[in-house]
């Protein structure tokens, strides 16, 4: 009796992590919160240049919505992100210090190691 009640749980398990697998792959539930998040996009209008940051610790569609809604919430630059190779192209409008941008990014869970 004790031998199905066992197996009865890890089966459970089993159907209860392919479930879980199938939904983060189909971007239905991602590594940290879930998917169907899409940032608001943001333009800006005279744009003075663009710099390139490695970002670490995003791995999927959730994380890299986060960012890019990080980004754009501060006042003159824009962000998008390149989930594939794990960098952020920040657009600059105006003058904006990059530890600002590493301090709310950092704040999130991600790290920028470009930014001292």
């Amino acid at each position: 009796m004790i031998d199905i009640l066992i197996i009865a749980v890890i089966l459970a398990a089993a159907v209860v992590g392919i479930c879980s697998t199938v939904r983060h792959f189909r971007n239905r539930g991602g590594c940290c919160g879930g998917g169907g998040f899409t940032p608001k996009k943001k333009k800006l209008k005279n744009i003075r240049y663009t710099r390139t940051f490695r970002v670490e610790g995003m791995h999927c569609a959730h994380c890299k919505g986060r960012v890019e809604e990080i980004v754009n919430d501060i006042k003159g630059i824009a962000g998008k992100v390149d989930l594939k190779n794990g960098e952020l192209t920040v657009f600059y409008a105006e003058d904006v210090d990059d530890a600002l941008l590493k301090t709310r990014i950092e704040r999130a869970g991600y790290h920028i190691p470009d930014i001292p």
